[in-house]
């Protein structure tokens, strides 16, 4: 039997004060995204889609904010918002938890479990 997956959106840090905090913050959402999966969410993580090679360039504001523009759009479609909080929120996180309030989304705030929390922190320490 098929377990049924309700669609999130992921929110998570992404920018960094440096590139390797990027980096790490990539790989954070990447797990995050894993840890949604295995509670049965199918999420959505704009940040990590968006910013990539040749998509948008998060460090233009007007890409930047075409990226949180498209990501929000997505919102109407996802049952609530999780919000990975283990390295803090960011100013792009509170945008996207307004944008859930103003459109009646659930906010869920969450961190990961320790052995997935463990794997970030050996890798960026």
């Amino acid at each position: 039997m098929t377990r049924k997956i309700i669609p999130v959106i992921l929110e998570s840090p992404f920018k960094g004060d440096d590139w390797s905090k990027t980096e790490r913050n990539i790989e954070y959402a990447r797990l995050c995204m894993r840890d949604c999966l295995m509670r049965g969410e199918a999420p959505y993580a704009s940040h990590l889609l968006y910013t990539q090679h040749n998509v948008l360039d998060d460090k233009n504001p007007e890409e930047r904010k075409l990226g949180i523009t498209a990501g929000f759009a997505w919102r109407y479609f996802a049952k609530k918002t999780v919000v990975y909080t283990d390295f803090g929120i960011s100013s792009g996180v509170e945008q996207g938890v307004e944008d859930s309030i103003e459109k009646g989304i659930p906010v869920e705030y969450r961190k990961l479990p320790q052995e997935l929390l463990k794997l970030v922190l050996l890798l960026f320490p």
